[in-house]
This record gives structure tokens, sequence and C-alpha cells, in this order.
């Protein structure tokens, strides 16, 4: 196959930044997606309807002319998020997700929840509203070794939230185990997107030559045998599991120092590279549904009409692009890959 087309993709997890930022990231995200879930981490964080509509406001001015794109808010969960405040994100129309983050998990997660538990009255409400909860799904407890946090976050934390609200709609964003796989195929009402990192990569990259900062992110690259599991998840063609980037711009200076921010760039070539995973996987034929049309219909949105092609044609990743006050390296950066947008 020389030349694949694709009705357009979404991107189900997007991190946007804001102000330079945001004007310097956005136009590589619209060159491929017509609609993103945007992450609300900012400082301060997304956590009103006020606040969605002010960030999407920027967003939407900083779309280059000419090109459209729609961006789908979501708001902070902490432990005082009320359950007014799901009746106001779903009378908005365009906040159409709720983001679970633990206090401490991530980039820009300080103001995060607690204790899961004290979240309970919103997550009614969230599941009579039909809203999804959006959840990056580790345990801070340091106790727990990092390449765990997953697999306890659903044995102490997942399940029991299950069971306590089987109606409630959700996703488990970035998943990286075979243990999220078999909990997310094994549970009603559960999806999970998975990033090009998690599907290409597995610890080992951390580590190859020296330490790897730019293959750094949270959740963390895991074992040979949870890339696999991820793959064979994305390529079955289960309507369960859809793309998600989790793109996160951070300059090259903040990645290469003593403390370096968790995240990986590929708004890039986000596309490219998750089409190199399906065509390494000899499925090909599976790639546009996970890409178009899985996440939309999981929140019962239109699909998209409009299509994109790509052509196999080789093509070496940048070392660098350009970023606010320093460079940004994409993911990858310096390798080739085989496809490309037209």
């Amino acid at each position: 196959m020389r030349e694949l087309s694709i009705v357009r993709p979404d991107d189900w997890h997007l991190h946007l930044r804001d102000h330079a930022a945001l004007k310097a990231v956005l136009p590589y995200t619209v060159r491929q997606f017509a609609r993103a879930i945007v992450m609300p981490n900012l400082k301060p964080p997304v956590r009103t309807v006020a606040d969605a509509a002010a960030y999407r406001d920027r967003i939407l001015a900083a779309i280059p002319s000419g090109k459209r794109f729609e961006p789908l808010m979501t708001l902070y969960l902490t432990d005082y998020t009320s359950p007014a405040d799901i009746t106001a994100a779903k009378a908005s129309g365009f906040v159409k997700a709720i983001k679970y983050y633990p206090a401490g998990a991530t980039t820009n997660s300080e103001f995060g929840v607690t204790d899961i538990r004290n979240c309970d009255a919103v997550f009614a409400a969230m599941q009579v509203a039909e809203i999804p909860l959006l959840l990056h799904g580790e345990t801070t407890d340091p106790a727990v070794d990092v390449f765990d946090r997953e697999k306890v976050f659903i044995e102490q934390q997942l399940i029991p939230l299950r069971q306590r609200f089987p109606g409630l709609r959700i996703v488990m964003e970035h998943i990286t185990t075979a243990h999220a796989v078999e909990f997310v195929l094994a549970n009603n009402n559960i999806a999970a997107t998975i990033t090009p990192q998690h599907l290409l990569f597995n610890r080992n990259s951390l580590f190859k030559g020296g330490i790897r900062p730019h293959f750094y992110c949270l959740p963390i690259l895991k074992r040979e045998k949870h890339r696999q599991a991820l793959v064979q998840a994305a390529t079955s063609g289960n309507p369960k599991f859809f793309l998600g980037t989790d793109s996160a711009p951070h300059t090259r200076d903040r990645k290469e120092t003593s403390c370096g921010c968790a995240g990986c760039y590929s708004a890039l070539h986000a596309i490219e590279l998750y089409a190199e995973v399906f065509e390494k996987a000899d499925a090909l034929d599976k790639f546009e549904a996970f890409a178009s049309f899985h996440w939309p219909d999981f929140y019962r949105l239109p699909r998209n009409t409009e299509q994109i092609t790509l052509t196999k044609q080789s093509w070496q990743i940048p070392d660098e692009v350009a970023f606010v006050e320093s460079g940004l390296v994409p993911l990858g950066a310096g390798s080739e890959l085989a496809w490309q947008i037209v």
C-alpha cells in the first residue's frame, strides 16, 4: 500500500498549554485533527465552565486562518468540585468531560484530588448527566513502585469506584499495562486512550545510551510485554480503544535538566506515528476506526466526514521545532518515519 485515506481523525487527549505556547503548537494539531479533548491542567487550572469558556476562546483565536478545528473542553476535578459544576458543564454544550488527576501525579496536578471518595457526589451527578470521567489512573502512594502505579490504582481505587457507580462512563487515559487492557475489556462503560509513545517504545528507551529525557512521560513507559498488549488492543478493532496522544510540549531546557518535566511531544507527527504502529502490526485496515470512529461513538458525537491522506514516503523527524523561549524536541527526533500526510 502506497497511499492511505482515512476520515479526519480526532485527538482525544491533548495538552495545548496557553498564550505563546498555545499559538506555537496548535497549528500542528489542526493540520491533522478535526477535534481534540483539551486537558485542563493549566496554572491555574480550568475548574469552572467560565474558565473553560475563556480558554476555549483563546484556542479559537489561535487557529490558523482558513482552518477548522473544534476544541472540546474539560474541567479539572478537585476536592471542591460540586454537582452544580456538573450541571453547568452539561448545559454549556462545549464541556465534554471531567478530568481526574490524583494530587501530585503529573505536570500541574497539585490541585488534584486527594481522596477519590471526596468526589462521590460529583460522580453521582456525572452518572446522571452522562458526562464521562477521564482518569489519570495512577496511585501516588510513595510506597508503590513507579512501574506498578497503574496496576495498584486499578485494584485499590478504580474497582471500588466501578462498584459504587456502575453507570459512570469512564475513559482510562494513556493506559500503559496489560492489566489496564484486561480491566477495560472486562467492564461495561469503560474505554481507554493509547498514546504513540506507549505503542512504540518500552522502558528500555529511557536508558538507551544514557538517560533519554524526551522519552520520559507519566505514566512512565513499561516492560515490552505491556507494550505488546497495548498494540494488540489498539489494532484489534475493539471500539473500547481509541487514539489519544497525550502530546505534552515542554521546552528543551525544561526536559534536559536535573529534574526534567514529564511529557512527550507528538502533535507534530502523531498520525504518522500511529500509522507506523498499525503497519508493523499488519493492521492498517483497523487504523481508521481507531483514529476516527471509536471515540466519537463512545462520546455519542457525530463522526467527521472529510478525509486526510497519508503516502508511503520516508522522512526524518526534525531534531527540534521552534517553541517559545527554547526549542521543542518531538518524540523520536532524528529517526525515520515511513508515512507522511500529503
